[in-house]
């Protein structure tokens, strides 16, 4: 192919100027397939490229939006509901279990709002008997904010999905079963989006990155783009065993080839490919350090939530990042209703550097106010085109993950 834009600076004024024939590319792409509900996405904007760098299924955080965007975010989640199922009333949510996460009830509490706002009755719902307690059909809960979310036994019958008697229209799943109910999905009748056949039991970031790569690849084709200035290099790694010791110079092999392919002192991300809530991630500079590994260390990449045990890696490459919070690293966040863009927040993190996880020990949340990350209405028009552009991309490639299951 011929690339036409080799500059970060040249995306941005490329984007910007063929705003309406970018969607449209996206669109097109996205039209015949499974779409989930919603997604998010963390990217990652240093000096020379934008890079999705998580994809999250589930997402946990409407909390920390912008009340502005979900108010603009009320439209296309009615339209994405109203296409699933145009008669429906009742919606329910599955729910995480962390109930004791004071700050997820608020995300709940958030969410569930979103759907009312949209015209509709929402539920939370779980087949999690470990939520109640003998004799107990509901759990009142109150969130961080002082919300209140009340959370009742799922039921089944005739494959439609009851609450107390009421019959749900539509689900929307928010657990990321990394630890999966016993529930024949396929006997379910009742429509849930996403679908929890692709939960943390199963789903890989090797897998999702790889679509990542082939979607970004054909988009930067069909517009004359140099692919890498909206991806991080990665290789996937199987069959390492950090409690045996077992693959570690694979491991470090593939850390090596990748930061090879690097300018020099850049690190990479090595990733528990079934991870989530940050576990399972080191920052290393070298595949000496993978091979070296203490036992602290070790222990941390072996076992993530619900006692997963992880033995597919993903080694990625470590992007900069230029956002600053208080002169703190951050990174963006962007979430997404029917694959379109409604808003997102900053992680930040003071305990990192430029080029740390910011997904751990030291984060906290802030709402994506572009005047805080840009210096010019202009700025902050291109920013949002381009952090919406690599979150649909990285939300058309988890529709070919969730393809797969379907």
């Amino acid at each position: 192919m011929e690339i036409k834009i080799t500059t970060k600076e040249e995306l941005e004024n490329f984007i910007c100027r063929n705003w309406d024939d970018v969607n449209s590319y996206i669109e097109n792409l996205a039209k015949d397939l499974p779409i989930p509900f919603y997604s998010s996405v963390d990217v990652r904007e240093s000096k020379f490229k934008y890079a999705p760098v998580d994809h999250n299924m589930y997402p946990a955080g409407f909390n920390n939006l912008c009340a502005a965007d979900l108010r603009d975010a009320i439209k296309v989640t009615s339209e994405r509901l109203k296409r699933i199922n145009p008669n429906a009333k009742m919606i329910g949510i599955f729910p995480e279990s962390n109930t004791k996460n004071l700050m997820y009830l608020d995300h709940l509490s958030t969410l569930g709002k979103l759907i009312e706002d949209a015209g509709y009755k929402v539920r939370f719902l779980s087949f999690d008997p470990a939520l109640f307690g003998e004799g107990q059909d509901c759990l009142a809960l109150t969130s961080h904010s002082g919300f209140h979310v009340v959370i009742c036994k799922a039921t089944i019958e005739n494959g439609e999905l009851i609450v107390n008697g009421e019959k749900m229209d539509q689900i929307i799943c928010n657990n990321d079963q990394s630890n999966p109910w016993p529930i024949d999905w396929a006997e379910i009748k009742t429509p849930i989006s996403p679908t929890p056949k692709i939960g943390w039991f199963r789903r890989q970031k090797n897998i999702h990155f790889s679509y990542y790569k082939k979607v970004a690849d054909e988009f930067c084709a069909h517009f004359g783009i140099n692919p890498d200035l909206i991806q991080a290099k990665f290789k996937g790694v199987e069959d390492v065993d950090f409690e045996q010791k077992s693959g570690l110079e694979k491991l470090g092999s593939a850390v090596d080839e990748v930061i090879g392919q690097l300018k020099p002192g850049s690190k990479v991300f090595v990733k528990a490919s079934q991870g989530t809530y940050g576990m399972g991630i080191s920052v290393v500079s070298s595949g000496e350090e993978i091979i070296n590994m203490n036992r602290k260390t070790r222990n941390k990449m072996d076992i993530g939530k619900n006692s997963i045990k992880f033995t597919s890696l993903l080694v990625q490459e470590g992007v900069e990042t230029i956002i600053k919070y208080d002169d703190m690293p951050a990174e963006i966040t962007i979430y997404l209703i029917d694959g379109k863009s409604i808003g997102g927040f900053m992680r930040v993190n003071g305990e990192k550097d430029d080029l740390g996880n910011l997904n751990s020990r030291g984060m906290v949340f802030r709402k994506l106010c572009m005047g805080d990350v840009v210096e010019s209405p202009e700025d902050h028009t291109t920013k949002e085109a381009m952090y919406s552009v690599v979150a649909r991309l990285a939300t058309v490639a988890s529709a070919y993950e969730i393809k797969e299951v379907l």
